[in-house]
């Protein structure tokens, strides 16, 4: 099972989806994680000149055809993961990358290897009291 983590640092997770600059993607094979691999995420810096926000008029921020294109870019590069991790996201990230067959999980937990280790055995907790 892989599973994608947002970070700043490769030990914590990142706060927000959108802010990250890279994916931590851990393999995790009988309870245990047995790779780690750095892969570059796209983010909202990424997207600044496409002016990140203006969505279609009636559209809430983060939804709509322009941020579900911007979402399903950021998810390019975990497509071979079945969920990723993160501190927040927006609402429309969360409902775009779900919509992608990746499960977004939104944690309290800030070490990776504590969230990817809880993820694997079924005891995170989805906080999407958490999604803005």
């Amino acid at each position: 099972m892989r599973i994608a983590v947002i970070t700043d640092d490769g030990q914590t997770i990142s706060q927000h989806f959108g802010q990250a600059p890279y994916y931590l993607v851990a393999t995790v094979e009988d309870g245990k994680i047995t790779q780690r691999e750095m892969r570059d995420k796209l983010g909202h810096t990424h997207f600044a000149a496409g002016g990140h926000g203006h969505e279609a008029e009636g559209q809430a921020h983060g939804h709509g055809p322009a941020a579900d294109n911007r979402h399903g870019r950021m998810a390019q590069a975990i497509e071979d993961c079945g969920a990723v991790l993160c501190g927040g996201m927006g609402s429309g990230a969360y409902q775009s990358i779900l919509a992608r067959g990746i499960r977004p999980v939104v944690t309290d937990l800030t070490s990776i290897d504590e969230a990817v280790l809880a993820y694997a055995a079924g005891t995170i907790v989805d906080r999407t009291d958490r999604l803005h």
